[in-house]
């Protein structure tokens, strides 16, 4: 599924949810259509300008299946900033973020194409405070190791662990804005 309504591609979109989204609805940020994970939708847009805005470095968690075993080095590598190519801009170094090797989380949800459990591979937990187009897997493949699944599990606080693939769900502004550690309506 893409982030979007509307595509001249023919794609699964946000309005093919079994759910009726007021008018005007945005999506906050985007996930690639083969990402998955937490996407926020709202008819606020100052709230999408104020969480987007480069200064505003919130905290995006996501969970990632990589080929092979990761090693130490490549995950320091990860940690302190990996080089990649950004487009339109070329090359450019990652913050540093926070980066641990993890178990498959319990609450993902199976595919219809997992990747072999007999084949090495490895779970990491990344938190993100930049957001480049495809950047953790560029990251991934910067060391060596091909992202499989990628899945956004947070925005701060806010968390898809009690969620089932394409549900939505309404959360009160003032619960919102103190979940995502914003202080203040814009």
């Amino acid at each position: 599924m893409v982030s979007q309504f509307k595509s001249p591609h023919k794609k699964r979109l946000l309005g093919d949810l079994d759910y009726v989204f007021p008018e005007g609805t945005n999506a906050v940020g985007r996930l690639d259509d083969d990402s998955e994970g937490l996407l926020i939708l709202t008819t606020d847009k100052s709230l999408v300008r104020k969480l987007l805005h480069p200064d505003r470095k919130h905290g995006r968690t996501y969970v990632v299946q990589v080929e092979k075993k990761i090693t130490e080095e490549a995950l320091n590598k990860l940690r302190n900033g990996v080089d990649i190519l950004v487009q339109g801009k070329g090359a450019f170094k990652t913050s540093p973020c926070e980066v641990t090797e993890i178990e498959k989380p319990a609450y993902l949800p199976e595919r219809g194409h997992e990747f072999r459990a007999d084949l090495p591979q490895s779970w990491l937990e990344v938190v993100l405070k930049e957001g480049k187009n495809r950047q953790i897997r560029k990251m991934c493949t910067g060391v060596r190791h091909d992202c499989k699944r990628l899945i956004r599990t947070k925005i701060e606080k806010l968390s898809i662990e009690d969620m089932k693939p394409g549900e939505v769900k309404e959360i009160d502004g003032k619960l919102l804005f103190e979940l995502l550690n914003m202080t203040e309506v814009v």
